[in-house]
């Protein structure tokens, strides 16, 4: 079972202060961390939760399931169950019309993760309600396979569901078998899509450290402890350079390239990469890997800030040799001490207590009413700081329901409607509205935006959503009158 050991920074030679600066950096610029993991030279030197994130944390890992694909397709190929030259259409027969078009008919298992498929996007997202695989083989291509890159996550997906179909098991129990040296945790898991097929371009729902292991795994050309447990050719020409990205690329860092379901990046490395900022960089000219958590989606180039910051704070302070000991516990303080990012704001305002309580009837609306209560601030008699929750109660197609916040801090509990695991902040903005910023972190990772404006016996709310198919009741514009 691979062993993960801690160590500090300063037994690999490079310097705790450089990491602070790195996550200090991220902070200042507000970029929505939920975990930083680094491990130089085997150790891990890095191992930081955002609360309330904690290592025990599921989270939606999103487009790092492609390279879990990708390595449930080198397994069945080290198996002979397959080639990277086989053509895709004759694993599918009863998904494949009988008019199939010659782009798609010619199409291989190795165009498919290299991202060369006949598609120009992802063919699912056209109709979700229609069945995924099959639409791979139904939509119109645009232009041969095996030519230029474009990203199209249903490759990904019908790969998964020709593991599936290859193994007889879902693909990540497959991978879980197969690789149970790398030990991932027993509670990770797929999404499934609405026909049962396991989600292999996206659905993947796993610990950071589950994340690290695989970087690890990837990094050791797939040997733990002795075993060769995917072959290392294999793994060589999937981190390689394959296909040239700089076309479509909208970030320096994914305009390097690509192999097979793995991005090349800046300093001669690769990445496992999923959306919002779900990442596992691995460089091996500096021995080090470096995994994210995140929820950059609603900031514009958040995935380069957190390259950059590695980049530019980290690697230039890596020595050869180790470094002294830090004298102090700092470090492991700054660690610890690590928050979901607040909005800034007032964490009181003498209009507080003239809408607390109060309810705002809407009309015309799903919604029926809503109120906000946000009592005096209490001494918390742990830690001496005031602290005051908030509650946003209103009323949705007959029924009531509550979002808790504190005013200041982020605090857990569940997002009504769907009952995922969220954290939610509220502040007071400069014109006396009301700003609540709640963060989804569950099997699906994104945020809703709450800005109350009071005006006398009425309340406008403002409501913005961030992500990718969830939450639409939370969009535009609700008037409340009391």
């Amino acid at each position: 079972m691979l062993t993960i050991e801690h160590a500090a920074p300063e037994q690999t030679g490079v310097p705790a202060d450089c990491i602070m600066r790195m996550m200090e950096r991220l902070e200042k610029r507000r970029i929505p961390m939920h975990s930083l993991l680094i491990m130089r030279r085997g150790k891990l030197i890095c191992e930081s939760y955002y609360a309330p994130c904690r290592a025990d944390t599921l989270h939606r890992m999103f487009s790092i399931t492609k390279s879990f694909t990708a390595v449930a397709i080198g397994l069945l190929a080290d198996e002979g169950r397959l080639s990277l030259d086989d053509r895709i259409v004759d694993y599918f027969p009863e998904k494949v019309p009988a008019d199939v078009h010659p782009y798609i008919a010619a199409m291989t298992i190795r165009d498919m993760l290299m991202m060369r498929t006949c598609h120009e996007k992802t063919t699912y997202k056209l109709d979700m309600d229609r069945d995924w695989v099959e639409s791979f083989f139904t939509t119109p291509p645009t232009h041969p396979a095996g030519t230029v890159f474009h990203y199209d996550t249903s490759s990904a997906h019908t790969l998964c569901a020709l593991a599936e179909k290859l193994s007889g098991m879902d693909m990540l129990d497959y991978i879980k078998e197969k690789l149970a040296p790398v030990g991932f945790s027993e509670v990770s898991y797929l999404l499934k899509d609405p026909f049962g097929v396991s989600i292999g371009g996206s659905g993947l729902v796993a610990t950071s450290m589950d994340i690290l292991k695989f970087g690890l795994f990837l990094y050791r050309e797939g040997n733990i402890d002795g075993a060769q447990l995917l072959s290392a050719s294999y793994i060589r020409e999937a981190t390689s350079c394959l296909t040239a990205t700089a076309v479509t690329a909208p970030l320096p860092s994914e305009a390097c390239g690509y192999g097979m379901q793995i991005w090349r990046t800046e300093k001669n490395g690769y990445v496992c990469y999923g959306m919002g900022g779900q990442l596992v960089i691995v460089l091996p000219d500096f021995d080090l890997i470096c995994v994210t958590t995140a929820d950059t989606q609603d900031i514009s180039g958040g995935n380069q800030q957190i390259y950059d910051a590695l980049y530019e704070e980290v690697l230039p302070c890596i020595g050869d040799s180790p470094l002294p000991a830090a004298k102090d516990t700092q470090y492991q303080r700054f660690l610890s001490s690590r928050t979901l990012h607040v909005p800034a704001g007032r964490t009181a305002s003498p209009l507080a207590e003239k809408i607390s309580a109060r309810r705002y009837r809407v009309q015309d609306s799903d919604f029926s009413f809503l109120q906000i209560d946000i009592p005096n601030p209490s001494q918390d008699a742990g830690t001496g700081n005031a602290q005051t929750d908030g509650v946003f109660t209103f009323g949705y197609r007959g029924a009531e329901y509550r979002i808790d916040f504190g005013m200041g801090y982020p605090k857990s509990g569940l997002l009504p409607l769907y009952d995922l695991n969220c954290a939610s902040s509220g502040v007071w903005l400069p014109d006396d509205t009301l700003y609540v910023k709640v963060q989804v972190i569950d099997s699906c990772v994104g945020s809703i935006h709450l800005q109350f404006s009071f005006q006398g016996s009425r309340l406008t709310l403002f409501m913005r959503k961030r992500e990718e198919n969830l939450f639409e009741e939370f969009t535009g514009h609700l008037v409340g009158t009391s």
